[in-house]
């Protein structure tokens, strides 16, 4: 990024052509990765247009002003349509930006567009989109991942230098992941959640996506800080890029725990993963094994969780103060009828899991027993960040799969298997590609740090970057 950077502000290069390079890049490769929903070229055009002429004037706002990204299509945007992916809400225009969007543009970056993602971002693939799936980058018959599988995908496929995606369990990182780029899941309440249609409040976070750690750092560098409009946003100081220093590593304590290197993990991930950490260890780095037993727990309570908060918050989608109305004799059957015909089915079924969990009769047995749960879990991780100070597991159990290969929803959700534990546990965590498997697909390391130590994290990930290029190199 510093590189766009350097070529924007000698004049070697225009923000207009950078843009009109991405939109050819669109036109040339949507038709089938599919990873937008909305494209706005002639508003990005315009935007790169003021870009050059602040520049011209010496005025730029940021030294990555200029640049485009693509932002994920459940972040509102003013005046460019935000889908969320659904039939409800596609027609729907916001009136306003989300506090990530309005710090983009004060950093001066022309918008190309919004990204696909899973409705409501409400799946592990990006195949429950009422806008047809995306695909992979790396083979078009694999997911990109999901439920960012649209940011991750216009990263991978050069259609943009970096993106924005949320993450409620792992909807960064996994797409990251299957498609081969860096994407950040930071500390919960470190990155503004007000203007992001909400799925699950408190796990929901807004991450970049990017080509490579320092890309990720900038654009992280970029929208982190507080926000008086965001009830759940955090007084931290604001990031800054990090000097990179490959000593870092020496003495770093590494927590490998046991628990992700186990059954149902793919051989060749695990091998690349290990990799790494052999790479690390070389380095000066200290292998410690540890335990965080309480993930086996973590899928069921993230899901309970998660649907339940949904089930509270799709409530507002009722076809009057959100969503198309579909007409009827009486506002119940209007109701009924609006949601029926709005949401896909994964919405419907969360939505219909999460009113269970939350009822009467079943709120303490489910609910309140799933808020117990995360306690542990958070207790867990604690513990563990009290002996070590980063820890590292694959993001994934395995590569992309195919597009259709996950029938049921349990196998979906088990994508998640991974990642889930930083968002009930609000620590930050990072996905970096480290390796390939026998078919050409990227396998993604997970780097999870402690609350706010996203600056150790993103240096941690680029030691392992260097060190994985440097193999591809000699492989050369």
């Amino acid at each position: 990024m510093r590189k766009l950077a350097h070529l924007l502000q000698t004049g070697e290069v225009s923000s207009t052509e950078l843009v009109r390079r991405c939109l050819e890049q669109i036109k040339k490769t949507q038709p089938v990765i599919n990873a937008f929903i909305t494209v706005d070229e002639e508003g990005a055009l315009a935007q790169a247009a003021q870009s050059d002429a602040r520049r011209a004037r010496g005025e730029a706002l940021s030294p990555w002003d200029g640049i485009p990204l693509a932002i994920k299509d459940n972040i509102s945007t003013q005046g460019l349509r935000t889908t969320c992916a659904s039939r409800f809400l596609r027609n729907y225009t916001p009136l306003y930006d989300a506090t990530v969007v309005e710090r983009v543009k004060q950093a001066g970056l022309p918008i190309l567009g919004k990204t696909n993602l899973d409705e409501f971002a409400m799946g592990s693939s990006t195949e429950y989109s009422s806008f047809g799936v995306t695909r992979n980058p790396h083979d078009v018959e694999r997911v990109a991942g999901g439920s960012s599988g649209g940011s991750a995908a216009a990263v991978a496929a050069e259609q943009a230098p970096w993106s924005l995606g949320t993450d409620t369990g792992g909807s960064i990182r996994q797409p990251a992941s299957f498609c081969g780029v860096v994407g950040l899941k930071p500390t919960y309440g470190r990155v503004s959640r007000y203007g992001v249609v909400a799925l699950a409040p408190s796990l929901d976070q807004v991450g970049p996506m990017a080509r490579t750690v320092e890309g990720a750092a900038v654009l992280f560098s970029l929208i982190a800080g507080t926000d008086s409009r965001d009830a759940t946003s955090t007084g931290a100081s604001p990031f800054q890029v990090p000097v990179w220093d490959p000593k870092v590593v020496q003495g770093l304590r590494v927590g490998v725990p046991e628990e992700f290197f186990s059954t149902g993990l793919q051989p060749e991930v695990e091998a690349a993963v290990r990799r790494s950490l052999q790479v690390l260890e070389e380095q000066g780095a200290v292998l410690q094994p540890i335990s965080l037993a309480t993930n086996q727990y973590a899928i069921d309570t993230y899901l309970t969780l998660v649907t339940a908060e949904a089930s509270s918050c799709l409530a507002r989608f009722d076809g009057v103060r959100y969503g198309e109305r579909v007409a009827a004799e009486d506002s119940n059957t209007m109701f009924a009828k609006s949601r029926g015909a709005g949401f896909g089915p994964e919405v419907k079924r969360r939505i219909m899991l999460g009113t269970y969990v939350l009822s009467a009769s079943h709120y303490e047995a489910y609910y309140e027993q799933a808020q117990r749960v995360r306690t542990l879990i958070k207790q867990d991780v604690a513990r563990a960040f009290e002996e070590v100070d980063v820890i590292i597991t694959p993001t994934t159990p395995s590569t992309a799969f195919r597009i259709g290969e996950k029938r049921s929803p349990l196998e979906m959700y088990l994508s998640d298997l991974y990642t889930a534990t930083a968002n009930l546990s609000g620590i930050c965590a990072l996905s970096l590609p480290c390796g390939y498997d026998s078919r050409g697909l990227p396998v993604g390391l997970q780097i999870m740090g402690n609350h706010f130590r996203e600056e150790l994290i993103f240096q941690v990930a680029h030691v392992v970057e260097e060190s994985v290029e440097r193999g591809a190199q000699r492989e050369l």
